[in-house]
């Protein structure tokens, strides 16, 4: 199954894709004008002929449910109606950190990796989703 993967941001929004097997995600892009989300992701969705979607959920660290991960549910849902194909939430806490310590040795300068930071961070996300999907495939995973 190919899968996008996405981490929501009200300024950026990062992009990431699977290979076909499902098993190794890779940061696609960034996108960083919200009037042109939808429509973008719909083209990659079509050209890269993606059957689900994983946003990253940010949750607080103790586990809650705060005003970006609200955010980031309402998105999906609108991705889910949008789209119709399944639209899964991946818990996406300290991603942005683990991308920037990624990026860090590649000595990328701040303006360039602000724009990579996204894209590895929904890589990352989608990562987890496959670890965690293939680890777990005969049980229910988290879908919005």
């Amino acid at each position: 199954m190919k899968y996008l993967g996405i981490d929501y941001g009200t300024r950026r929004t990062g992009v990431a894709i699977c290979d076909a097997g499902g098993k190794v995600a890779s940061p696609l892009t960034v996108i960083e004008r919200q009037k042109e989300l939808i429509p973008r992701l719909r083209q990659i969705i079509h050209q890269e002929e993606i059957e689900a979607v994983v946003v990253g959920l940010p949750l607080n660290m103790d586990g809650t449910v705060g005003p970006a991960a609200e955010r980031a549910r309402k998105f999906a849902a609108e991705l889910q109606r949008s789209f119709g194909i399944p639209v899964y939430l991946e818990d996406e806490r300290l991603s942005s950190f683990a991308a920037g310590e990624k990026l860090a040795p590649a000595g990328y300068s701040r303006a360039r990796k602000r724009k990579r930071l996204d894209a590895v961070a929904a890589a990352d996300i989608l990562q987890a989703f496959l670890d965690r999907h293939d680890k777990t495939s005969t049980q229910q995973t988290d879908r919005c």
